[in-house]
């Protein structure tokens, strides 16, 4: 079997998509640390020349950008039990998977996240007007998911996919901060959704 070596923090969100789909593949992996506070390493940046995480090795080759990372772990170890057989449904876990990343990631984690739990944390005042901006576009961005999502229980029906490991750890970040209310109040499948995948084994082991 080959060696997989993950690189980046274990709070990432994406790093956290990659171990789950490790973690429900009962596949072994080493999780080396990347600081992403600060600047890469040469020796990262030469397996990733955009610095961020996460990366992953596989006997000695690297692939990098978490959709790619997934997508190759849901073949080689996963059988593709987490990519649907329906083209259209298939379509749909990468139309969610992309509005994780285009739409929001950057609001969600990048604003809501880092100033309502990092800045406290490290002695900061949290950007009110920077939260307030956040709130509206990440509501859009649910709200286009749960436009596509089926919810029974999994975002895309009975059987969980990509997208669900995609958006879970984002919700775990939006989930403890004041504004899960406000960006979730029209999206009645995200917030069942939530109650579910949120008691995942695979979840619960990677966030633990």
């Amino acid at each position: 079997m080959a060696t997989f070596t993950l690189y980046g923090p274990a709070l990432s969100t994406y790093v956290r998509t990659v171990r789950m789909v490790l973690a429900e593949t009962n596949t072994p992996y080493d999780l080396k640390a990347v600081d992403i506070f600060s600047d890469r390493s040469a020796e990262y940046l030469a397996k990733n020349p955009f610095g961020k995480v996460p990366t992953l090795e596989v006997d000695g080759e690297t692939l990098y950008e978490t959709c790619a990372i997934v997508a190759y772990l849901d073949e080689v170890v996963g059988n593709g039990v987490f990519t649907p057989a329906d083209p259209m449904i298939r379509a749909h876990m990468r139309q969610i998977m992309a509005i994780v990343d285009s739409y929001l990631y950057a609001p969600a984690i990048g604003t809501i996240a880092i100033q309502r739990l990092i800045v406290p944390s490290q002695g900061g005042q949290s950007d009110e007007a920077a939260v307030r901006a956040a709130v509206p576009k990440v509501k859009m961005a649910l709200e286009a998911i749960e436009a596509i999502a089926i919810g029974t229980p999994y975002l895309l029906g009975t059987t969980i996919t990509l997208a669900d490991f995609h958006l879970m750890p984002v919700m775990l970040y939006l989930s403890k901060t004041p504004e899960l209310a406000a960006v979730t109040s029209q999206t009645p499948k995200l917030k069942t959704w939530w109650e579910t995948v949120s008691q995942r084994p695979s979840f619960l082991s990677v966030t633990a």
